[in-house]
């Protein structure tokens, strides 16, 4: 089945507005300090009980970045050197000081993530794929918080509405908890959720990197 239809359909979505993080103006002044160019990203941490969500999340984050105007080191090789220094679990991965990974990494910022939301849930007369992912980007010699963010994204936001009565509903949630769980939709809206809160177009999102022509050109220091 072409993935080209699904595909449009996230990128029209992500561009929805409410969906990203409503707090007030971001302060960029530490970020503009740092300029930083090239950014390590870190396996996320999961505090769902989906397995498989640090990697549907962890694949959807390099697009977005890169397409910012930053370097990002590539998140398999990323994973893989850990593991062959017996560092397998997100949680320690995030212990390593800053300055450690700089030193092995030699990256300007690191980037760090939390899964609060993942997967697909039933309720009775609705079912719903949510993703919801919270970010913390540090200067990876001074250990300086540079920026922070949270974004959310949900299969309903693309649901017209149910014409069929209770039973309709009924019908069409099971329906939707089978299939969305079965294709993994998680991935597909971990996608948007991860361009919403990462791509310097949304509400305090990052600042576009040195690779980007609008470097330089976006959100005023604070």
């Amino acid at each position: 089945m072409s993935m080209l239809k699904p595909l449009v359909t996230l990128a029209l979505l992500s561009t929805l507005a409410g969906c990203a993080s409503t707090q007030g103006p971001m302060d960029y002044s530490a970020f503009k300090k740092s300029n930083p160019k090239s950014i390590l990203v870190l396996p996320p941490t999961n505090h769902t009980t989906e397995v498989i969500a640090p990697y549907g999340v962890l694949a959807n984050v390099t697009v977005p970045l890169a397409e910012a105007g930053y370097y990002v080191f590539p998140v398999a090789l990323v994973d893989e050197t850990f593991k062959n220094n017996g560092l397998t679990v997100a949680e320690d991965i995030h212990a390593v000081s800053p300055k450690k990974l700089n030193d092995i990494f030699g990256a300007d910022a690191v980037l760090y993530l939390e899964i609060e939301e993942y997967g697909t849930s039933y309720a009775v007369l609705s079912s719903d794929t949510v993703v919801v992912v919270k970010a913390r980007l540090t200067d990876s010699r001074t250990n300086e918080i540079l920026w922070q963010g949270k974004a959310s994204a949900a299969s309903s936001e693309q649901n017209n509405g149910n014409g069929g009565g209770i039973v309709g509903m009924l019908v069409e949630a099971a329906v939707t908890q089978i299939m969305e769980t079965a294709l993994d939709t998680g991935f597909e809206i971990a996608a948007i959720a991860s361009n919403r809160l990462l791509s310097p177009e949304a509400h305090n999102g990052l600042l576009y990197g040195p690779r980007s022509p609008k470097y330089g050109k976006d959100k005023p220091v604070k």
